[in-house]
């Protein structure tokens, strides 16, 4: 169907960079400036922090991306910011990110009287508190859509009472470019190393993997695990003291932020996702597509990603005996490793492309602008 005109999208998303909610929005907002037929103005708004990483910001600003910042010393501020941009920008759609900004944006959107409101859910555990999970069902009957990044996270939305017909899955996808030539680094010549990629915080388990590593080093084994990511300095510290009380230093590199993962990853044979629970992690999808050995947490948002013992090997969460045994068993058999890797790059490539997750939202948007507001919403800005 034809557009009048192009549609007025507004991204609402944490500035912390860390997570990827950010990394999602950002995605979709380059990619509605990249489209030839330039469907969507977009407008990207973060909510940053004392440690948002000030290069990153003027890095989308180098690169043209248009980008307003509100603040987030108190909630009463970043809504008030938010209804002022909403009052500028003026949105047909304003979509919200994550947690805990999809209820300030929603509250802001709706007291600005966007016609469309949108909530993606990026994970499938959030911490939510009585009264957060009291306001999220107050804003539900004003949101049109919730949108969960895998299926594991829409069943999560159901779960939490959201309404089941205007509750979807739009699985995330990464750029497969960097990745297009991952069979030019045949497995067997990569370094029979570890790799992480991942921030530190208490969603990730970086512990039991440091037990696993410590596991193997009494049977012998001795690879080198790379850790890559930014995230909490508390938690890093935790990870850093654990490393060296189990004598492993030698053996961890703590990489901080990196800036050429995809190098990183095609160098390396083993790819592992130690975690409590995810929504579709993108270093995984990555990890997949530059045809790694995965081994990973058997917790909802990777289950559906990873096939055992097809696409990668799924061990139990909180378990370093059983990550161990994985991790032994493709040191000891790198042909298992290089098969596994194999279909991981297929099936990356073939379902985990930002085309197609660009795609999907994009033909929400336009359905979106094409439906009437929300009769609840009608009746609220009557009153």
């Amino acid at each position: 169907m034809e557009l009048e005109r192009k549609i007025r999208v507004l991204h609402f998303v944490t500035g912390g960079f860390t997570g990827g909610a950010t990394q999602v929005a950002v995605q979709l907002v380059k990619s509605a400036l990249d489209d030839p037929f330039e469907t969507v103005e977009p407008l990207l708004v973060l909510r940053t922090k004392r440690r948002t990483p000030r290069d990153r910001v003027d890095e989308l600003v180098s690169q043209g991306v248009p980008l307003r910042e509100v603040g987030s010393w108190t909630h009463g501020q970043t809504i008030k910011q938010l209804i002022e941009i909403c009052r500028e920008f003026k949105p047909d759609i304003f979509v919200a990110h994550g947690f805990s900004e999809h209820i300030w944006g929603r509250m802001a959107a709706l007291k600005a009287e966007v016609p469309h409101i949108v909530h993606i859910e990026h994970n499938t555990r959030e911490r939510y508190t009585p009264r957060r999970l009291q306001q999220t069902h107050a804003l539900a009957p004003f949101t049109d859509a919730f949108v969960g990044v895998s299926e594991g996270v829409k069943q999560a939305l159901l779960n939490m009472g959201m309404p089941a017909l205007r509750t979807k899955a739009i699985p995330n996808g990464i750029n497969l470019a960097p990745f297009r030539h991952a069979r030019e680094h045949p497995f067997v010549e990569r370094a029979p190393d570890l790799v992480m990629v991942s921030r530190f915080s208490q969603q990730k388990d970086h512990i039991t993997l440091i037990q696993a590593l410590h596991v193997l080093k009494q049977k012998g084994y001795t690879p080198t695990l790379h850790l890559a990511g930014g995230g909490g300095s508390q938690h890093r510290k935790v990870v850093e003291d654990f490393v060296a009380k189990c004598d492993l230093s030698s053996q961890v590199k703590f990489l901080g932020v990196h800036r050429d993962v995809p190098g990183l990853l095609q160098g390396n044979q083993i790819f592992v996702m130690s975690t409590h629970w995810e929504g579709m992690p993108l270093a995984l999808l990555e990890g997949m597509a530059a045809g790694m050995a995965v081994v990973a947490t058997d917790v909802a948002g990777v289950k559906e990603v990873i096939e055992h013992d097809q696409t990668g090997l799924l061990v139990a969460e909180n378990d370093p005996y059983n990550l161990a045994d994985a991790l032994q068993y493709l040191l000891d058999h790198p042909e298992a490793g290089k098969r596994l890797g194999i279909n991981a790059h297929h099936q990356a490539f073939r379902e985990h492309s930002r085309e197609t997750m660009n795609a999907k939202y994009n033909q929400l948007w336009i359905d979106l602008f094409n439906s009437p507001v929300m009769a609840s919403r009608n009746s609220t800005a009557r009153g």
